[in-house]
Formats: structure tokens, sequence, C-alpha cells
């Protein structure tokens, strides 16, 4: 089973700001830009029955709904950062980010999610799916989906850095399940 996996838009928030789960609208530039960029790819793929889904999160069902019909679904979202969301990152303090780095998987960042119940909604999401999909979503959400995909640990995909740049498309390979 194919899935294309699409970062949203970027969203309308100051740089170095921490939005995580936050309700953030793309953009209008940034909008327009990653669906003419994203439709050539993403159109074929619809076209050949691939399911449309989305983060709930309206930076990605703007991008969603210019697509085509689409299924939210809240597995999707990205982490929610707690007590840190819609702070400027150089405003937590030094000694919480340690702490999440020194427990990537299972500490609660502002007191929000930790990567690893992230790992078991998207997890639970793919285990879902049921033919080829594109899938609007976040940065974290995608790099863990390509982790599962690969069979790498939860460690590997929460320690490597963000390189995926907004309306990015990853394509990957995942086994279909019986039903």
């Amino acid at each position: 089973m194919e899935l294309i996996l699409v970062r949203h838009p970027q969203p309308d928030v100051a740089a170095g700001t921490c939005y995580g789960s936050s309700d953030l609208p793309a953009t209008p530039a940034a909008l327009a830009a990653g669906e003419a960029a994203l439709a050539p790819l993403l159109s074929e793929a619809l076209l050949r029955g691939h399911r449309l889904y989305s983060s709930p999160l309206q930076r990605c069902t703007a991008l969603a709904a210019r697509l085509g019909n689409f299924t939210p679904d809240a597995r999707l979202a990205e982490m929610h950062f707690g007590a840190w969301e819609l702070r400027s990152w150089s405003d937590i303090p030094r000694a919480e980010v340690d702490a999440w780095a020194a427990d990537l998987l299972d500490y609660h960042p502002g007191g929000g999610e930790t990567v690893r119940e992230v790992a078991a909604r998207v997890q639970s999401f793919m285990d879902d799916l049921r033919q080829d999909a594109v899938v609007v979503c976040h940065a974290g959400s995608m790099r863990l989906m390509a982790a599962i995909a690969a069979g790498e640990s939860l460690v590997q995909a929460a320690a490597k850095p963000n390189h995926i740049k907004y309306c990015e498309a990853l394509r990957l390979s995942w086994p279909a399940k019986s039903v």
C-alpha cells in the first residue's frame, strides 16, 4: 500500500514559536503556493483511487479541502505541547527542554503528550488503513509514520531533527492489512 504524506503549509505564526497542536491557519500565500506545487502529484494519486485524509487542524484541512473530499482524523494531529504551546522556544526553560531530551519517549513537554502517546495514535491510524492514501498532516506525525513503515525504533524517530519542509511530500510503502 502506498502512503503519500504531505506536511501542511506554513502556519500564520511567528518564527521560533512552539505551536504543536494549536489550531493555526496557514498563511494564504503558503496555502496557494502549496496547492500549486502539490496538485500535479496529488491529483494523479487521487485519480488512481488514493483516499485523502487530513489532520483536523485548519492548516491541514485548508490544503486538503483544495485537493478534494477528505476525511479528518484526530489521530493525525501534531503533538500537544501543553503549556509550551504558542510560547517562543527561547522562553521555554532550558531545564524543561533538557528533561525532554533525556527522556524523548515518555516526557510530557509542557504537561502535554509524550512521543509514545503520539506514536500510538499514529500507529492506530496506520493499522486502520485499507487502501492507498494521501495524508495531509504534520512533520512530527510524518516522521513517526516514516519510522513505523521503515521498522525503525521510536527513539530513532524522535531523535531525528526535523528536515521536512512545509508542503513537502514523502512516499511510503506500508503493508495492507487483511480484512
